[in-house]
């Protein structure tokens, strides 16, 4: 493999769908995979070791929950891209993962061109977020509204989850002083008066998910740490 590959790691408790995936992505020029694991634990302790480009994650494995492996893997090997595969189409839990810093969720019946144009995507330049879900447009009304650019929704999604602006500088990659600057930016769009008001405001209008009953997602509140890196400083 030339020094310009992807390198790329698969999660999945499938050993069959792991081999099929493997043979696919090794049939492209540009991706190399550097290993594979079973489970959200192993996935963790490989993207520690290997420091892959792009994790495949399953969303539903035995053992450590995809809640809790996201941002495990973040904090761990930060430059690693996330994304998700899975059969199932939620998109409250879409937006949950996208909270945690996650660059994709795909469902398991896209073609092999479209999980490597996916990839090699999510690659570029930038903070492209890669999503094929079909009813997520329909079900995500915030992406209608252009009062604050992606950047701000993804930053006051943060805020919405009692982030500091520390947290949030690491969890983006940016400063706390960008941060700020956001903040300001989102104040004065929204004419709101502090963070609260900005949260309450942003989901009254869709530009945000609420944040609505969590039982059933195990995220950060399980263990894991809420601010990890991801992204890029814009």
């Amino acid at each position: 493999m030339n020094e310009s590959s992807v390198r790329i790691l698969l999660a999945d408790d499938h050993a069959i769908l792991r081999d099929t995936l493997r043979e696919c992505l090794e049939s492209e020029p540009d991706f190399e995979v550097v290993g594979d694991g079973a489970d959200g634990a192993q996935a963790a302790a490989l993207c520690s070791r290997l420091r892959p480009d792009v994790l495949l994650l399953d969303v539903e494995m035995p053992g450590v929950p995809v809640g809790v492996t996201v941002p495990r893997v973040l904090e761990l090997s930060p430059q690693t891209r996330v994304i998700i595969l899975s059969m199932h189409e939620n998109p409250e839990l879409v937006r949950e993962l996208l909270s945690l810093g996650i660059r994709g969720y795909l469902n398991k019946r896209v073609s092999k061109h479209h999980l490597a144009a996916v990839i090699r995507g999510v690659m570029r330049e930038g903070d492209e977020v890669q999503i094929s879900v079909s009813q997520f447009a329909a079900l995500a009304p915030q992406a209608q509204d252009n009062r604050i650019s992606a950047r701000e929704r993804e930053l006051l999604t943060l805020v919405s989850h009692a982030l500091s602006n520390r947290q949030i500088a690491v969890r983006l990659n940016i400063t706390e002083g960008t941060v700020k600057r956001h903040l300001r930016n989102i104040f004065a769009k929204l004419d709101a008066v502090s963070r609260i008001d900005a949260v309450n405001k942003a989901v009254a209008a869709s530009l945000i998910a609420p944040l609505g009953p969590r039982a059933p997602f195990a995220g950060p509140a399980s263990g894991a740490r809420a601010a990890q890196p991801s992204g890029r400083e814009r």
